[in-house]
């Protein structure tokens, strides 16, 4: 009845978020309100009062900490985006009209798919990859059904997406640094990706642009190299930059070698996107660096907590978002503009906001009332290191029903920390497979099928889409548990 009585709060927003009358954030109350009262007259863990107010400081940081991603991507996507013509890359010499050539049509398919579109979703998150993606693939004649598989194709790269900052926050509860949870989770991101290569190709040909083996051997060694290029770039970068500075330099070299630009023509793309460049740049230089990247941290740095990520204002990446937007927005005479694109950043980012702070103050209420640790604990008595199989379904299911990893990372995480020091596994691996299997398999969250519906105008056919995503999404559960069998196994 214990155990019951400490699952509650995460019941209560399973269940609310599947009953489809409440959205995130509505659930995310509700589950604070239950998870107050439950921790305070059942948890193992003496929680009163001043416990209860110092967890909701620690939630209240730790949204604070990852907040500034999520606007400064969103303003400095919307002022980058709307000086330009178009997206870099999306005139790509004409490849959009249906007359060009079939291989022509399936190389912009794939760039769209696998590298414009996890570049513009990196940048800012909230399914913006998906209109990048669509954008550039429109015109080539793709019924909408397929369309709209390759809309959430663009979403393959989600624990990079909106700068890093889910899994800066999938960090902050495992207490890790980000770019080792980040570099873990290349593994579980790589097995999925031959899933995703698979729906790519059988789509692709459904929709009349299937390619020979040798083109879909050259797509895989794309998609290899960009995961081999993305590892030491997390490491060293951090993941909130490194999806950036990895697919923005492939995203030129595509372009050079599919569409073999005159002088004029290159010159007009670089400058519609300089500044993404710049950004980039600015972002490696910051991380790379190591006297400026002293420099910067020490400069102004807040740690109202030891335990939990410090915030320096002029090494935040978000700060630099920020910076970006203002400064691209100047150099083009678009100052005026500068405070409705602010209004507009804060409108698009308040949900996710507010779900992080929800979501963040709830898992510290758990678990500062021992509620988390004991629930892994008796999972452990029960299963011993067997339990952790149970995180990739866990995880996945509430990826799914919250179209985020924030909710099932702050609602499991601290229990999977804990199974994992109880059960001697290894804390980053176990980290990023409950990190990995809540934020990828959100790709099937009826919330970004319904954005992906809207783009292809598809509406009404969002069930055949699922029908057809079934067997893969069946297959991604089969590899995120082999991984967890993996974990348990290298013990």
């Amino acid at each position: 009845m214990t155990y019951l009585l400490w699952a509650l709060p995460a019941l209560a927003v399973i269940a609310a978020i599947a009953s489809g009358r409440l959205d995130t954030i509505k659930a995310a109350v509700l589950g604070l309100s239950i998870a107050v009262p439950v921790a305070m007259f059942t948890g193992p863990a003496a929680f009163g009062g001043v416990q209860l107010v110092h967890a909701l400081a620690r939630g209240l940081w730790i949204g604070a900490t990852i907040a500034p991603y999520i606007l400064g991507g969103l303003l400095f996507w919307q002022i980058a985006a709307h000086g330009a013509a178009a997206p870099a890359g999306a005139n790509v010499a004409g490849l959009q009209a249906t007359g060009a050539s079939r291989i022509a049509r399936r190389r912009l398919l794939f760039f769209a798919c696998f590298l414009v579109g996890p570049f513009a979703e990196s940048a800012t998150g909230f399914g913006v990859g998906m209109l990048g993606t669509v954008t550039l693939i429109r015109r080539l004649d793709i019924a909408p059904r397929p369309l709209m598989i390759f809309a959430l194709l663009s979403q393959t790269m989600i624990p990079w997406g909106a700068m890093g900052s889910g899994t800066m926050l999938a960090a902050a509860f495992a207490h890790l640094p980000g770019s080792e949870l980040g570099l873990y989770s290349m593994v579980p991101v790589s097995l999925l990706m031959l899933v995703w290569l698979a729906l790519f190709w059988r789509t692709a040909r459904e929709a009349g642009l299937g390619a020979s083996a040798r083109e879909c051997a050259h797509e895989a060694l794309w998609i290899a190299a960009g995961l081999a290029l993305l590892a030491p770039a997390t490491a060293w970068l951090g993941p909130e930059s490194a999806l950036l500075a990895t697919y923005g330099p492939l995203i030129v070299l595509r372009y050079l070698m599919d569409v073999r630009p005159d002088r004029r023509a290159a010159w007009a793309t670089a400058r519609r996107a300089w500044p993404y460049i710049m950004l980039i740049a600015v972002l490696v230089a910051t991380r790379l660096l190591p006297a400026l990247k002293h420099e910067l941290q020490a400069l102004w740095k807040i740690a109202p907590f030891s335990d939990l990520p410090a915030w320096s204002p002029f090494f935040h990446a978000g700060s630099w978002l920020v910076a970006g937007g203002v400064l691209t927005a100047l150099a083009r005479g678009q100052g005026h503009g500068l405070a409705q694109e602010a209004r507009s950043a804060c409108k698009t980012g308040r949900p996710a906001i507010l779900a992080v702070f929800l979501f963040a103050m709830m898992a510290e209420v758990l678990s500062g009332a021992g509620i988390s640790r004991a629930c892994a604990q008796g999972m452990f008595d029960a299963l011993h290191q067997e339990a952790v199989l149970a995180t990739p379904l866990l995880a996945s299911v509430f990826g799914i029903l919250a179209n985020s990893g924030n909710a099932p990372n702050s609602l499991f995480m601290p229990s999977q920390i804990a199974l994992a020091v109880q059960a001697g596994l290894s804390i980053p691996a176990v980290a990023a497979l409950q990190h990995v299997s809540g934020t990828s398999m959100s790709l099937f969250s009826p919330v970004r099928m319904s954005i992906a519906a809207g783009l292809a105008r598809g509406i009404g056919q969002e069930r055949a889409v699922y029908r057809t995503l079934l067997p893969y999404a069946a297959c991604c559960l089969a590899l995120l548990l082999s991984g967890a069998i993996g974990i348990v196994a290298a013990k």
